[in-house]
């Protein structure tokens, strides 16, 4: 189904939704799109390539980071544009290594400075979630401002002063916006 045949819906006190315009079949594909931004948890690292996240035994490392891993040269190729700038953060932080909420985060902030129109931001985009932060206790909150510093000292070596970024893109509301944009898959 395209994604024309689906339309969004607000849904108050619960945020949006989709829904179809028109009869659906059990088990039919309804919509399909790369995510936004992703990134292989840690415990998978050197398992699964980091573009078509398909396990491999004999996967080649990033020669510059040498934490990244691919099937191959193709899948090196594609995932560059989404690498690029992580593979500079990754060997200016060594030895140290961020959590991968961080380095998910810091995919989301590239991908918006950018400025690129996303196949997955057809439905929705970014700057449509929804921060929930006045649901957050302050304990919560203090959390999420530790993690964006953390991916603030992460950056570093890309964007050296986070006051010059755009308004939209702040390190603090990254996190604060639902789980759909930091999900994480087995």
């Amino acid at each position: 189904m395209e994604a024309a045949a689906l339309e969004r819906f607000r849904s108050p006190g619960k945020g949006s939704g989709l829904r179809s315009r028109r009869r659906v079949r059990p088990g039919e594909l309804l919509y399909r799109a790369e995510p936004f931004a992703y990134v292989v948890s840690k415990e998978l690292l050197g398992g699964v390539c980091e573009r078509c996240l398909r396990r491999n035994e004999h996967l080649h490392r990033c020669s510059q980071c040498k934490v990244a891993k691919y099937c191959g040269k193709s899948c090196q190729k594609e995932a560059w544009l989404d690498h690029k700038q992580e593979c500079k953060c990754l060997k200016n932080i060594k030895p140290n290594f961020p959590p991968d909420s961080v380095r998910l985060a810091g995919r989301i902030v590239f991908k918006l400075l950018r400025q690129l129109v996303c196949v997955s931001e057809r439905l929705y985009s970014f700057s449509d979630l929804q921060s929930n932060t006045e649901q957050l206790s302050e304990e919560m909150k203090d959390g999420l401002r530790h993690l964006a510093h953390t991916l603030q000292l992460y950056l570093k070596a890309e964007i050296e002063d986070a006051s010059h970024l755009p308004a939209a893109i702040d390190f603090f509301q990254i996190f604060t916006k639902p789980g759909d944009t930091l999900s994480f898959m087995n």
